[in-house]
């Protein structure tokens, strides 16, 4: 591969900002500096755009099948649209395997992904059944390249608080990270139960079913139990509530190894989407639901403030039509999940930076840089970095859109951020120094992504990275 200069962008990473070219060779970032040398490469203009990491989505689910019906992307065709959106490198959480297994879904994820995935990816172990080989078996995960296991506090392959301590310590001993799907189970099917002897089925049922004081008190429990295990490093997928967050709060005041992550629908949507007519409602079930604008602008402060770690899409593509054909007569029959990678970073760009809710460096730390360094993927991903792959999103700040079906990449028929205009999109995005999308439209090639196996992060602290950000008077 020829090297690669890109000239005349604006570099942002989570600590700076500058004006400055990147060298690339053999699909690795050489160098970062004004005016490089370009007699001897390729040279991609970036004048007017800001130059990014790649994005990372370190929550998705391409390759899920529930209650029989799979999603309706794949690998193939959600990684290409994920990578039209500036997504380059996601962690995909795999469903239960029906015989418990650790190791058998991290294998079936990794023969669906290769030679279709167009972003390189991780998987994450998904934990359904504890058993005396849990511990040795959990040490073998982390040092074969998967540092992360899912759990569940609810659903068929839940485990009760005397299986989440064992898993907590066992992780918490080999320096791995428990990420926690966090409801009241018990709460939720009493709940629902009732709305169903009412019959109360329609969509406003669903969050009727899982009000946020069930995650609030799953979230304090957990953390309850990562503390007695040692203060095993543990991270929230797609918190939702006020009342979640405060926990997190807590625990990170105290100090403890907690980390936080959300997801757009949370920051931008609410539960008044429900209540639309017919069929519409569907679009929007999910789990958690949609909750409340106190929740939604609590969300945003946590961003803000450094509560929240990072922004994921918990992608999970179920069609509408799909959903209409399950949960059209009974919302709990709907399955539940909502597509999302395409449109993070544009969104988060919008709705964040655009409107001063975040800096460019925060927006860059939550979307790639954060992720990174968690999940075990730094410093080969999420910065602009001599040694980095040479992942790269050239953001142009100035090229807006409204999103709707048609626009994306993606293969869903519908999206649930239809109607809302960004006032910019990736012009180019580049994975480990090849472009495999220009101006939204994928250009690259199904399977261009790796495996990446990763690394248990030794330096897993609450503090907030330094954030002495170099920043510039002129804007693009």
């Amino acid at each position: 591969m020829s090297a690669l200069v890109i000239t005349g962008g604006t570099v942002v990473t989570a600590t700076r900002t500058t004006r400055a070219d990147v060298r690339v060779e053999n699909g690795r970032i050489i160098e970062v500096g004004p005016n490089l040398n370009a007699d001897d490469a390729q040279v991609m203009d970036a004048t007017g755009c800001y130059v990014l990491p790649g994005g990372v989505d370190v929550h998705t689910h391409f390759d899920l099948t529930v209650n029989g019906l799979k999603v309706s992307d794949g690998f193939e065709s959600g990684t290409m649209s994920a990578l039209c959106g500036g997504t380059t490198t996601i962690v995909e959480h795999p469903g239960f395997a029906e015989d418990g297994s650790l190791f058998t879904p991290l294998a079936d994820t990794r023969t669906h992904a290769l030679n279709r995935a167009a972003t390189d990816f991780g998987v994450h172990g998904v934990v359904s059944r504890v058993d005396e080989n849990t511990p040795e078996d959990l040490a073998t995960l982390v040092h074969g390249g998967v540092p992360s296991v899912k759990v569940y506090t609810t659903y068929a392959g839940r485990l009760n608080d005397d299986q989440l301590a064992t898993v907590l310590a066992a992780m918490g001993r080999e320096n791995g990270l428990v990420t926690v799907h966090a409801e009241n189970h018990a709460a939720i099917t009493q709940l629902t139960a009732d709305l169903r002897a009412k019959g109360e089925t329609t969509p406003p049922a669903h969050p009727a079913s899982r009000p946020g004081w069930c995650e609030a008190e799953a979230v304090q429990r957990l953390i309850a139990l990562a503390k007695a295990a040692g203060n095993a490093p543990l991270y929230i997928v797609h918190l939702s509530t006020k009342a979640g967050l405060e926990h997190v709060r807590a625990a990170k005041a105290e100090g403890l190894p907690v980390y936080a992550e959300t997801c757009p629908h949370y920051l931008l949507l609410t539960d008044e989407r429900y209540e639309r007519p017919g069929s519409e409602a569907l679009q929007y079930v999910m789990s958690p639901p949609l909750r409340t604008p106190e929740d939604r602008e609590a969300l945003w402060q946590g961003l803000a403030d450094g509560t929240i770690d990072t922004v994921a899409t918990d992608h999970c593509c179920f069609s509408l039509q799909q959903k209409i054909e399950r949960g059209g007569n009974n919302v709990f029959d709907c399955p539940g999940g909502i597509p999302g990678a395409e449109t993070r970073l544009p969104l988060l760009w919008s709705e964040g930076v655009a409107k001063n809710r975040l800096t460019m460096n925060r927006f860059v730390e939550l979307i790639s840089t954060a992720p990174a360094r968690i999940m075990g993927l730094a410093p080969a991903k999420g910065d602009i970095a001599p040694g980095a792959d040479a992942d790269i999103v050239i953001f142009d700040p100035h090229a807006p859109r409204t999103i709707s079906p048609e626009a994306l990449a993606h293969p869903a028929d519908y999206t649930p951020f239809a109607g809302m205009e960004v006032p910019g999109w990736p012009r180019a995005v580049l994975l480990r120094g090849e472009v495999g999308a220009r101006e939204g439209r994928f250009t690259g090639r199904p399977g261009m992504g790796h495996y990446v196996p990763r690394t248990p992060d030794i330096h897993r602290s609450n503090a907030r990275q330094s954030q002495g950000y170099q920043r510039i008077t002129e804007e693009p």
